[in-house]
């Protein structure tokens, strides 16, 4: 049975409930040490080193960082066909969506002679992180590479871990992925020394046909890690730029008294498969409802494969149920809580969906469960955790791009305005600023 937090008949401002929410998770500052012993001697003996602690921590050292072509060319191979066919749906859907974000170049006229042109500049080389682990993820080399790729992005690399039982490269599906998607970039190597190496770069090491070669530094950095991946990126941000510190992954679930039980408890349990400090909330004014989703929760979870991890995450202080008086009420816990994930379980859930400010993606009613998301609604799946939605959003076409403005004036323009700039930098006793104008005036 899940913990319950019953808000009914309370009236609390948007900073209590957020310090009421259910919250877990862990803190990337406890990890920083080791992290940063790491980072420094990748930085300081680069490949050498990110080799050694992948030896350290996933059990297995690899040839070399970079995947040759041909271990890539065998994963696509031999990648079973209906995967395929699952991946390339995927990869064409989210392709759909993140092309339609690509923002147009726009010119402003701020006065005759006067214009300001912002374009949309791709960042030069990405570092794409997609983990190991419990699970394999194709589907976030897809999440990451595909916006990259339609922001016009020059040069990306993908690093996922290496993994002992496929020679010390990395799953054979995420290299199949990549393939897929053109990309000829892979680097065997995860954790918080991939995040190192990614950012300075180094000199590879040998492998069969692979010769020594530059594993040139990324100038941004993205993709979802545990808590020495995150730390890493902490560490590194500043040398490279960072997509976001990610915490595990949250689900919430704003239903009434209409929602499907079943529906509720095998989206949250979904969510709970993924990691044990996962998060499952349930926001609710259906006393009738929580009580059948803590029956459906206990049968479901029974039967699922992973159910020792997923009963871990479900019983942990992050996840839980939440008592409201009405949707009212719900909306305001909702956007309090600012979930990676918020399902929309109601009456006109369209409607009640448009209402919600804060959540990294909204799934809107019964058959758009949060999977749906994760792997081929067009839609992104590497989101703002821990209530960051509140302030950040996810990964996009526009993560890649960088808005610069092109301003040119002619003479009459800078005239026109030059006695307000000369006043302004006179007030802020800057006088040589007022002079660059003023010279231009003879």
């Amino acid at each position: 049975m899940l913990t319950r937090t019953d808000l009914r008949g309370r009236t609390l401002t948007d900073a209590q409930l957020r310090a009421m929410m259910p919250r877990g998770g862990s803190d990337p500052n406890e990890a920083m040490k080791t992290v940063a012993t790491v980072v420094d001697e990748v930085h300081e003996h680069g490949a050498a080193a990110a080799l050694k602690y992948g030896e350290k921590f996933d059990g297995v050292a690899s040839d070399s960082v970079r995947v040759p072509a041909k271990v890539i060319a065998d994963a696509l191979a031999s990648l079973e066909p209906a995967v395929k066919t699952a991946l390339e749906a995927a990869i064409e859907r989210i392709r759909k969506v993140h092309a339609a974000q690509v923002p147009k170049e726009h010119t402003v006229t701020v006065a005759p002679g006067g214009e300001v042109t912002e374009k949309w500049i791709p960042i030069n080389r990405v570092g794409l992180y997609v983990p190991g682990g419990k699970a394999v993820y194709p589907s976030s080399v897809v999440m990451n590479v595909v916006p990259a790729q339609e922001a016009g992005v020059n040069s990306l690399v993908v690093a996922s871990p290496p993994q002992k039982e496929h020679g010390g490269w990395p799953h054979p599906t995420i290299l199949a992925a990549c393939a897929i998607l053109g990309v000829d970039e892979v680097w065997s190597v995860g954790g918080a020394q991939a995040v190192a190496l990614m950012a300075y770069g180094g000199e590879d090491t040998s492998a069969a046909d692979t010769p020594n070669s530059e594993l040139e530094p990324v100038d941004l950095i993205t993709g979802p890690g545990n808590v020495f991946v995150t730390a890493a990126k902490r560490l590194v941000r500043g040398v490279v730029g960072i997509d976001a510190e990610a915490g595990p992954s949250e689900i919430a679930v704003l239903a009434d008294e209409t929602a499907n039980a079943s529906f509720v408890a095998a989206d949250m349990i979904s969510q709970a498969e993924h990691d044990p400090l996962a998060a499952s909330v349930l926001i609710t004014d259906s006393q009738e409802l929580a009580d059948m989703v803590d029956d459906y929760i206990v049968d479901q979870a029974g039967e699922a494969l992973s159910k020792e991890r997923i009963n871990t995450a479900l019983a942990g202080p992050q996840s839980g149920i939440i008592l409201v008086d009405d949707m009212e009420q719900g909306v305001q816990v909702a956007n309090a809580y600012a979930a990676e994930h918020l399902e929309v379980h109601t009456a006109d859930a369209r409607a009640v969906a448009e209402r919600i400010v804060n959540a990294g993606a909204i799934f809107v009613g019964p058959y758009t469960p949060v999977p749906l998301g994760d792997y081929a609604a067009g839609s992104n799946h590497v989101l703002p955790t821990c209530g960051s939605a509140r302030y950040s959003a996810g990964l996009s076409t526009h993560t890649f791009l960088k808005p610069v403005h092109l301003v040119e004036y002619d003479k009459e323009a800078l005239s026109d305005i030059a006695d307000a700039i000369v006043t302004l930098a006179e007030e802020e006793v800057l006088p040589a600023h007022g002079t660059s104008i003023q010279i231009r005036q003879d």
